[in-house]
């Protein structure tokens, strides 16, 4: 469990329906948080992943090391050493399949092995169509994501899956992994929220977020710039208190903010 929550990134630890765990690694002596995540042991996902990206931690280097979380009881993870073996037709591919989608990328990770490896843990992972998905507009947006990693310093970033919206009852899919038989729910949705700090002497003094809410689907042919959205608007679709550290006096007008064009500009 998290001892630790004014990390800027940190989403609210007030679920009491998720188990909240966060990842380390140790450079020159030193120990550094990599992610945090809540996670839902019923549905066998993290329900948002949460991480400082700088430029640091990212290069052009791969190395897959899937398997468990040894954070987490491996009972209540899936086996994703050799994907899910799941697949279905969509609108463009009659042949699709389910990807392991990572919450938190590789790549924003790939600057540092130890905290790459993390990044292909299970519980990392959901079931995510590839084509039309997981290969197209999110992996897209993930390398937009990087694109706005402020010089010198963090973009803050939180990666969640959600299989139906607050207070609603949406039906749910599921998959079975070949892998140990399995039955695994595929989220609805999948979000990003990005927060970008001004800081003096230390401290806080400006804030600008945005958010991207997508469908789950084969969205061939669309931009992921049209799903832009409010943080405050993930929050009322999530019910998740989001960076909720920064100052209550710039909370209102950073949470609102729906335009990507200004997001990039701050």
């Amino acid at each position: 469990p998290l001892s630790k929550t004014g990390w800027l990134e940190l989403s609210a630890l007030d679920d009491p329906d998720l188990e909240y765990y966060s990842h380390s690694f140790k450079m020159n002596g030193m120990t550094y948080r990599n992610y945090s995540f809540g996670w839902s042991q019923k549905d066998r996902v993290a329900l948002w992943v949460a991480y400082p990206l700088c430029a640091d931690h990212t290069s052009s280097g791969r190395e897959e090391t899937w398997g468990y979380d040894p954070h987490v009881p491996k009972l209540s993870q899936t086996n994703v050493n050799k994907g899910y073996g799941a697949t279905e037709p969509t609108a463009n591919y009659p042949n699709n399949f389910y990807a392991r989608g990572h919450q938190i990328p590789n790549a924003d990770r790939s600057g540092v092995p130890d905290m790459m490896a993390q990044t292909y843990y299970s519980t990392n992972m959901t079931p995510q169509i590839q084509n039309g998905f997981n290969g197209s507009i999110w992996a897209k947006l993930e390398e937009a994501v990087r694109m706005e990693i402020p010089h010198g310093d963090t973009l803050y970033v939180v990666t969640g899956a959600v299989f139906e919206k607050y207070g609603t009852d949406e039906k749910v899919k599921t998959i079975v992994n070949k892998n140990d038989s399995k039955t695994l729910p595929v989220p609805n949705y999948y979000w990003k929220a990005l927060m970008k700090v001004k800081r003096a002497e230390g401290k806080v003094t400006d804030a600008s977020t945005i958010g991207f809410w997508l469908p789950h689907g084969d969205l061939k042919g669309h931009s992921y710039a049209d799903y832009a959205v409010s943080v405050d608007q993930i929050e009322e679709w999530t019910g998740f208190n989001l960076f909720p550290s920064i100052p209550d006096v710039l909370e209102p007008s950073a949470e609102s903010q729906i335009s990507w064009i200004s997001f990039q500009s701050f």
